[in-house]
């Protein structure tokens, strides 16, 4: 064991003092007090020094690492002499080769002509999604499911279940369902994904459902595994009822789950697939991918400046390039078997926190930990709270999720020997909690979700 990693305060306090005096408490979302001067790899590095191992990879919007030499190569370029700022009122080839690629890369249905909107983030890529199902389908409804998350404003934030769990008000033409997890199954589990399926298809066939938006696998929401089938059965759904099938991969796409996309795990072919997060390489930059006649209309109704810059869009097309040969999902599958195995192995174990330990999923390099009181399946948010505040001091950066779950999500890059160290880290980490070496004192200042 190691000595008590709460006991020393942290030499960088001094930033974190500044920023909680400076920056509005309606941005953050504080588990620790995380400072970084800057990064490298998969680690960042504090004003003082200190090496981070980020197992978060900044909620995987750094999915390629920080400083990633081919990113850094396409940015500096666009920057040193870029064509404007905007796509706004006038094209520029780092746009237009980007969604070329997008639409290369992410067949979406129809036969028709397809179209990306280039955005910031996951959230208007989702309120685009959503907002051109309802243009193109003539319909008000959506159908989203409970503890989903895409996004943090307007109707992306107003159809996320994590979002009115904590209070915000929902959108009046939304419809939540339970998402079917495993591991906590609103009915009978025997009769999960047949009952979850039957649930939207009553309400599918009300015929007022522009679109059901779905995540691939429910990353805020607890790392939840749908059972295999889960996606294709909804495609044959909102076919059938003339909806269309939003795949929200804007935390799982790219690469993390060792596929390209994560909807390719049951080659389903959505309408609309929205990117956000690694798709910028660390840059604000997002996509909704699909029928043109849907994202076209009605023109000029998504209007924000610096949308498809081209700083973003070079680091997106670095990006493409970078996964398109496959390797690094490749590796996200083997990384990924590595820490799911190691983590196997500590729950088996006799270790302070094993006993903690109620389940362990993932695909790929997307993993959830999730933490119970012993022989139980109840939630510890508490102990989650204070293990991943340990982890900190101890040289990793990993959050919760779901208040009780440890979302695993590392740059695609991460090695073997890193992999190996973050999974003594964190072990160690919970091992601490469980020990009662971090106090409810410790985690006070930090609100979390």
């Amino acid at each position: 064991m190691t000595a008590d990693p709460t006991a020393t305060a942290t030499p960088d306090t001094d930033w974190y003092d500044r920023d909680t005096r400076t920056i509005a408490g309606v941005e953050k979302l504080r588990f620790f007090p995380q400072v970084a001067a800057t990064g490298h790899g998969t680690y960042l590095i504090t004003p003082s020094g200190r090496q981070v191992l980020d197992l978060s990879a900044s909620w995987t919007a750094s999915g390629l690492g920080h400083g990633h030499p081919r990113i850094v190569e396409a940015v500096t370029a666009a920057m040193a002499a870029p064509p404007g700022a905007s796509l706004l009122s006038g094209t520029h080839p780092h746009a237009v080769r980007l969604a070329e690629e997008l639409l290369d890369l992410v067949p979406t249905t129809g036969r028709h002509r397809r179209g990306v909107y280039l955005g910031h983030a996951g959230t208007d890529a989702n309120d685009v999604a959503l907002r051109a199902a309802r243009n193109a389908t003539g319909r008000r409804r959506i159908i989203a499911f409970e503890h989903g998350y895409h996004g943090g404003l307007g109707t992306s934030m107003a159809i996320s279940g994590v979002h009115i769990d904590a209070g915000a008000s929902p959108e009046p033409d939304l419809t939540l369902v339970p998402y079917p997890d495993p591991y906590r199954p609103w009915i009978d589990p025997d009769t999960l994904l047949a009952d979850t399926m039957a649930l939207v298809q009553r309400h599918l066939a009300d015929g007022d459902v522009a679109a059901v938006i779905v995540e691939p696998i429910q990353s805020d929401g607890g790392v939840i595994v749908p059972p295999a089938g889960f996606l294709t059965r909804l495609r044959v759904l909102t076919r059938k009822y003339a909806a269309l099938l939003v795949v929200d991969e804007v935390k799982v796409g790219l690469s993390r789950t060792g596929h390209l996309m994560a909807h390719h795990i049951e080659d389903v072919v959505p309408d609309i697939v929205t990117l956000g997060k690694a798709l910028g390489g660390g840059l604000p930059l997002s996509a909704a991918i699909g029928p043109a006649s849907a994202l076209d209309t009605p023109a000029a109704s998504a209007l924000m400046t610096t949308i498809g810059n081209p700083v973003s869009c070079a680091a997106g097309l670095a990006v493409l390039d970078i996964l398109r040969d496959g390797a690094l999902a490749h590796a996200a599958q083997d990384r990924g078997a590595q820490l799911t195995e190691a983590l196997r192995h500590y729950a088996a174990s006799d270790r302070p926190g094993a006993a903690h330990i109620g389940d362990i999923r993932g695909r790929g390099l997307a993993i959830g930990v999730e933490l119970v009181e012993p022989g139980t399946k109840t939630p510890d948010p508490v102990l989650a709270a204070k293990a991943v505040l340990a982890g900190w001091h101890l040289g990793i950066i990993a959050y919760p999720v779901r208040g009780n779950v440890i979302e695993i999500t590392p740059p695609l890059t991460i090695t073997h020997d890193e992999v190996t160290t973050a999974t003594h880290l964190l072990t160690e980490a919970i091992d601490w909690a469980a020990l009662g070496h971090v106090t409810d004192d410790d985690i006070a200042p930090y609100s979390g979700w």
